[in-house]
């Protein structure tokens, strides 16, 4: 059962981060502890990605990149959602990496893998529960529409992706953290929706792990080609080094016929690189 110890470390490092930020310091002290905590998860987040394959860790790239690019968007920029802080606290955009990572985790466990369906049908049940009562305003008054809507593209991943337990493992991991940073305070969601004002938002939205799923879907679908492009890239360098090499001075070949030695009669070689991965 080493993936629940690797589920624990990935997914209690920004839990953690979530419980030290609502500890209000005074004074001048909020700027480096927020430092401090970026830098503890990204830390973390280095270390684990050690024992990854190349693919995993391009996939993390990804889900970093685009979920970091969302949060400055629709956080300081159009107040979809608010941090305490005002801004994106720095440990946010590695802590999107160690969650992909914990959901990856749970996603390729054998006790998920050996359940599956079960796995799957009690994330529709759960989280189609929590979607309509969402949608009656349960919690707090609020009508999310927004979560009903990440729930719908929640079932969507998970009836025509290959990768489902990678979705059941998100729904878990960020259902939790979402339910944690916004009791803690960590951030609120806004009532209405940052654009048109009319479309209703939890706090959290219930379907969140489906909003999140777009980050995994497009990390499974761009890596696998930036890592071949990135091997395409090696092997022009590799050949555009060995073709300039100084020129040196060499014998003249034999007049008298001869026949090719053994080493250019061997074929190219290739690599091949194997990975546990999830794919697309």
């Amino acid at each position: 059962m080493a993936w629940i110890g690797a589920v624990l470390l990935v997914d209690a490092v920004p839990a953690s981060a979530l419980a030290a930020a609502r500890v209000i310091p005074a004074g001048s002290a909020e700027p480096v502890r927020q430092v401090l905590l970026g830098v503890a998860t990204w830390a973390v987040l280095v270390l684990v990605l050690r024992g990854e394959s190349v693919l995993v860790r391009v996939q993390t790239g990804v889900v970093v990149t685009l979920a970091t690019l969302v949060e400055y968007t629709f956080s300081p920029l159009l107040e979809a959602y608010t941090y305490r802080i005002g801004t994106v606290p720095p440990f946010v955009p590695p802590g999107h990496g160690l969650v992909y990572l914990a959901a990856l985790s749970l996603g390729r466990s054998a006790l998920l893998r050996a359940h599956s369906r079960a796995a799957v049908a009690l994330t529709v049940v759960v989280g189609g529960t929590w979607a309509v009562a969402g949608l009656a305003g349960v919690f707090g008054g609020r009508h999310d529409v927004l979560g009903a809507f990440w729930f719908a593209c929640l079932l969507g991943f998970l009836r025509w992706g290959r990768s489902r337990l990678l979705y059941v493992g998100a729904f878990v991991v960020v259902g939790l953290l979402e339910l944690a940073g916004t009791a803690l305070g960590t951030w609120t969601w806004a009532e209405w929706d940052p654009v048109f004002h009319v479309i209703g938002q939890g706090n959290p939205p219930s379907g969140a792990a489906g909003g999140y799923g777009w980050f995994d879907l497009y990390a499974l679908l761009l890596a696998p080609r930036l890592v071949s492009a990135g091997a395409g890239w090696g092997r022009r360098a590799v050949s555009t080094s060995s073709c300039n090499r100084p020129f040196v001075a060499s014998a003249l070949p034999p007049e008298h016929p001869s026949t090719p030695s053994r080493d250019e009669n061997r074929p190219p070689a290739s690599v091949t690189t194997g990975t546990s991965a999830a794919m697309s």
